[in-house]
Formats: C-alpha cells, structure tokens, sequence
C-alpha cells in the first residue's frame, strides 16, 4: 500500500509528543447478548478527529530493497493524506498526496512525477483496499468493512476476536484488553494476496484517547512483498494543517 508506492518513486509541522500509556491488567469486556452493542462499544474506541498530524522513523522493505527513512505524514479526515519522506541527512526525497480517488508522488531524488488513480495500489496489495481503509490503518482504527453485524466476535481468554467474510476476503481483526485494535489479518486466497496489520507496544495518550505507538503493514501479492514498519515519535490532532504539494516543471512523468 503506502509503502509500495513510496518505494516505487525511492527506487525508479507543529507536533506534540504522546505520552506513552502502559496498559492496565486485563480487563474483562463481557459479550452482550446484542451483537449491535458489541460492535458499537468497538467502534467507540476509534480515534476521532479532524486533522492529524504525526511524524515516525520508517523501515521500508520493498521486496527485498530496504530503505530507512523519517515520514511525517498529515491527515484531513476523509480527504487526504500528505506524506513527507526524508532521508538520513534531513534532506527530502519524496512526497506523496493521497485523496479517495487519485495518487500523486514527486521523487525529488531523481526529479520524477507519478500521478494515478487511487486502484494503482491494488497492483501491491488486496483490490478491495480504499482510501477509507489507508487512514484508518494509519490511525489505528477499526475498519468500518469489517467492524459490522456481519462479523462474528468471540471472547478469547478475555480478549475479542472478530473475524468473517467479505467478498473474497476473509479477515479476522484482535483486540487488546483497551478494545484498541492489535492486529488485522486480511487474506484472498484465490487472488494470491495478504494483508497483515498489527500495532506492536502500548497505546498513547493524546489529550484522553489513545493513539498506537507504531504499525508494521505487511503486504503479498502474488510474488510482490512489502514491508512497512513506522514508529511513531509524535503526534497532535485538530490543529491547522497545510497539504503542500507541487511539482516544478523539469520534473519527468513516469508510468
């Protein structure tokens, strides 16, 4: 997904830092009889905002081609994603803008543009990944195609496991004992193609609701594998945001 794609362009802001939450002992969440209460006490953990604006150490694992880089990545709730890529020496190499429909990437390394279509993506992971789905992956929410009544949850030793089926996926979601998402699994094995998410190490506090302390994104497509690992280092939410995004004229288009 968003690692594929800035790994594509590599190869060819105001901040508050969270306070790192240690997770309480277990805490029991009974299953309600009700299957819409369940969802619903799910969907309440979400992180709610506007804007959101963090800045992590990356590693990239690009099929085999490995990069390590510093991401500062904006969000407008339902609109775009801006991402910022700098190398090493604090110099930026990269920037991409990502909206529900379009992709655009500016490789300031080798001076080359990329413009496309949001399902470009689908090319490095499952078809049926949006744009709704990137920010929520980023943000550590739930992911509404799959948090719903179609689902079934369980109680595994304390801990809640809803899984079931989509289309052609079948996806099976975990919760921590804060009912934060910790893991996402997502396979079409007819397609040849998997997903995997997960949220290692405690939540952080941002101003009362919890945001992850990192995610590692693993994606297959048949024989294309990316890796994603951020760590996040800061972190605020609904502040003013600007999305700058341009791209001078010597700079070449690619396919």
């Amino acid at each position: 997904m968003l690692a594929s794609l800035l790994s594509t362009t590599l190869l060819a802001c105001k901040t508050r830092k969270a306070a790192v939450v240690v997770p309480p002992p277990a805490v029991v969440n009974e299953l309600s009889k009700k299957k819409a209460a369940n969802v619903e006490l799910l969907k309440s953990k979400d992180l709610v905002f506007n804007t959101l604006s963090v800045k992590a150490k990356a590693k990239i694992d690009f099929g085999g081609n490995k990069n390590n880089v510093t991401m500062n990545i904006r969000m407008e709730k339902g609109r775009r994603i801006w991402v910022s890529i700098t190398a090493l020496a604090g110099i930026e190499v990269a920037r991409a803008l990502i909206t529900p429909d379009s992709i655009k990437v500016r490789n300031n390394f080798q001076s080359v543009y990329l413009k496309k279509p949001f399902s470009y993506l689908h090319r490095y992971a499952n078809k049926q990944i949006s744009f709704y789905w990137l920010e929520s992956i980023l943000s550590g929410n739930t992911i509404a195609d799959f948090v719903n009544e179609d689902g079934r949850i369980e109680d595994t030793n304390g801990l809640w496991v809803l899984e079931g089926e989509k289309e052609n996926l079948a996806y099976k979601v975990f919760f921590d004992a804060l009912m934060k998402v910790s893991q996402n699994t997502i396979n079409d094995v007819n397609a040849g193609q998997a997903l995997k998410v997960a949220y290692p190490g405690a939540y952080q506090d941002m101003g009362g609701v919890l945001f992850p302390k990192g995610v590692t994104i693993s994606s297959m497509a048949g024989v294309k594998n990316v890796n994603l690992e951020l760590e996040y280092s800061s972190a605020e939410r609904n502040v003013p945001l600007e999305f700058p995004f341009s791209v001078p004229g010597k700079y070449e288009v690619i396919n």
